[in-house]
């Protein structure tokens, strides 16, 4: 045209067919390969939605591979961003005429063309890349995770040596284990002295985020119950998870190397671990990877948890249903301290695994002699149809309901002592004459022969005589020593008084016992504990003279002295202020016991709190053992006395309590 324009060419029915068909499909060709290149090959590690495997099912070891996140398949299949601009597609001129269908046609086969020529050139470039330019490493299957079969890195786990120091504080001491991904020490801390787990993990690590996360998360948990987060940070790139150590402790797979644990033991574990993962819960947390690796007993009897949150972020393990996941895991923990089997197929923690056509079923149909409540528990939590058409239990608060209403499992009594062979008799003392305290040693009569019966008659006449003047001599010495007595007592004091050598080498006899004192009244004082007084209904047993019955205080899960509460006591009101000369008490195992007195003057009760505590200044006496005596190393006049505890023995049902069987106030 005369104007520079292009006419609009007047098409017919076939062009316009082959218009719709550049405009709406690309060339097979373009297709075929953008395949090639984009979408991922199917097979038993592909996961079309770029999920991981690090779930549940994962564990039981059948998820699939796990991949890391491939962004730049879209971007090697050559296809722009929304709204960018390429060298295939030039920029639109309002100028420009419409173009014919077969201008239309020449231009769409030519950006294909580019398009394929560029995919091409990426995907090569891909495929000869060193590892430095690769962004997706391949994972070899021989490098992945024990437990979850998956193990996606994006760096590898930062590589150090024993005696390497991080932040410039804690010092590398022995490498416990060792992934792809991260590894874990034991470390000291050299600043506090004190001994340290460490979990190690590159910054560029993908999970790095979602480990700080848990880790900060589980230190707020603060429950002794569960082994402490100290420290979480990220240091140029490290990332780097600070635990408590707990020397001494041992895991639970080590406790069933040995066998299947006693019915009072599998069930002290089952209720502490699900009491702990119980409250976890209440405030918004889950384990997810509650392994008998993880349960540790300490030296005291206590269980403890490790690994809250933290070793399912570093695994990547799902949230999903965290309550049937952590329910699941203490299950399978129960079913193997009572029967020395793993409750799945796969063989696990140096245990066998069930047959695979078992299916589920109780712990006593596997071994004899399994605990009949312990066993009905289990299969409630780890079969979806329990036998006996049970009730299943979904969720760790329903177990520690079902726990609270089993009948407790008492501890063995322990076997009885061989028994003691009779002594062999021995003749009385004899005391030496002038000297009462003085004893001579036992005269040692030799053996005679019989004598004949001739000399029957003879000898029975002697001993008459034997007799007669045996009997003279002791009346003799007892006159004596009354008479000697009588002598070395002081008239006016009737005291006894000793002279002479003797005074020397005797120690004195014990002074008289003073008289009992009446307690009016007695009541917990609980001055760093909680609000709710401890047994009251049992106070009267600790003064009704029977040494059998016993005031106890309430299970602590930690002994006194470790930061959680210095002690516990009793509160003995005298009814007014007395002199206090002693107190005898009789605890039920070995106590540790200070002896506090109020001030003398006070007339209302010190409160059970810091300030009523600190009123009673320092301790005038202490002891220990099962049978203690406080005698005050100066003379005290009080109304109120303070029995504090500040040691009590391990309780057998778990934890740690104290029981006080009497107590006795003297002047």
């Amino acid at each position: 045209m005369a104007d520079g324009t292009k006419a609009v060419v007047d098409t017919s029915a076939a062009d316009e067919a082959a218009l719709a068909m550049a405009v709406d499909e690309p060339s097979d060709d373009l297709g075929s390969e953008a395949d090639d290149v984009a979408a991922p090959a199917d097979g038993p590690g592909t996961d079309p939605a770029g999920a991981t495997g690090d779930g549940p099912d994962a564990e039981a070891g059948d998820g699939p591979d796990d991949r890391p996140d491939d962004d730049s398949r879209d971007d090697a299949a050559g296809e722009p961003a929304e709204g960018e601009q390429t060298e295939d597609e030039p920029a639109e001129e309002e100028s420009t005429a419409p173009l014919s269908a077969v201008e239309i046609a020449a231009e769409l086969a030519a950006g294909a063309a580019g398009r394929k020529a560029k995919a091409a050139a990426a995907a090569k470039a891909r495929r000869t890349a060193g590892p430095e330019q690769d962004r997706t490493p391949a994972v070899s299957t021989e490098t992945l995770d024990a437990d979850t079969h998956t193990l996606p890195v994006v760096r590898p786990a930062p590589l150090r040596h024993s005696g390497d120091v991080i932040s410039g504080r804690y010092r590398l001491e022995e490498c416990i284990s060792q992934s792809e991904s991260f590894s874990s020490w034991r470390a000291v801390d050299e600043k506090l002295r004190r001994a340290v787990g460490v979990h190690l993990l590159a910054a560029g690590h993908r999970r790095a985020k979602a480990v700080l996360t848990a880790a900060r998360s589980a230190a707020l948990l603060n429950d002794p119950r569960f082994v402490q987060v100290l420290d979480a940070v990220q240091e140029g790139d490290l990332v780097y998870v600070i635990r408590e150590w707990l020397p001494g402790a041992q895991d639970l797979a080590g406790l069933l190397a040995g066998g299947p644990m006693e019915p009072h033991d599998a069930y002290q574990m089952v209720r502490q671990v699900t009491d702990a993962i119980t409250a976890a819960h209440q405030r918004g947390q889950a384990h997810l990877r509650l392994t008998p690796k993880c349960v540790l007993r300490t030296e005291s009897g206590q269980y403890r948890i490790n690994g809250i949150a933290v070793d399912a972020a570093l695994r990547g393990l799902s949230a999903d249903d965290a309550e049937r996941t952590d329910v699941r895991a203490i299950g399978a923990l129960l079913y193997a301290a009572l029967t020395h089997r793993w409750p799945f197929p796969e063989d696990r923690y140096d245990l066998q695994g069930l047959p695979k056509d078992l299916g589920c079923v109780p712990p006593d149909q596997v071994k004899a002699g399994v605990h009949k409540g312990l066993s009905e528990l289990t299969a409630r939590i780890l079969c979806d149809n329990p036998p006996g058409h049970k009730e299943p239990i979904t969720t760790p608060g329903q177990l520690a309901k079902a726990i609270a209403l089993m009948p407790k499992i008492r501890q063995p009594e322990p076997p009885a002592p061989p028994a003691l062979r009779p002594l062999p008799a021995t003749a009385p003392p004899r005391y030496a004459a002038g000297r009462p305290t003085q004893v001579l040693p036992p005269v040692v009569e030799p053996t005679l022969p019989a004598p004949s019966p001739r000399r029957r008659r003879g000898l029975r006449t002697a001993g008459k005589w034997t007799a007669s003047v045996l009997a003279l001599a002791a009346i003799a010495v007892g006159s004596w020593q009354l008479v000697d007595h009588l002598n070395h007592t002081d008239a006016s004091t009737g005291d006894h008084v000793t002279t002479g050598p003797t005074a020397a080498s005797h120690s004195p006899l014990p002074g008289p016992v003073g008289a009992k004192l009446t307690i009016t009244n007695l009541a917990p004082f609980n001055a760093y504990g909680e609000t709710k007084a401890e047994h009251v209904s049992e106070l009267p047993l600790a003064t009704d003279g029977n040494p059998a019955t016993a005031w106890s205080t309430q299970s602590y899960i930690d002994p006194f002295g470790t930061g959680y509460r210095p002690g516990t006591g009793l509160l003995v009101d005298l009814g007014s202020e007395r002199p206090v000369g002693s107190v005898d008490l009789q605890f039920v195992g070995d106590h540790k016991v200070e002896l506090r007195a109020a001030p003398a003057g006070t007339t209302a009760a010190p409160t059970a709190d810091d300030a009523g505590f600190r009123s009673f200044g320092p301790a005038v006496a202490t002891g220990s053992g099962a049978t203690v005596t406080l005698k005050p190393s100066a003379p005290v006049s009080t109304r109120y006395l303070l029995i504090w505890l500040t040691g009590v023995p391990t309780d057998p049902e778990g934890g740690y309590r104290g029981k006080v069987a009497e107590i006795q106030v003297r002047s």
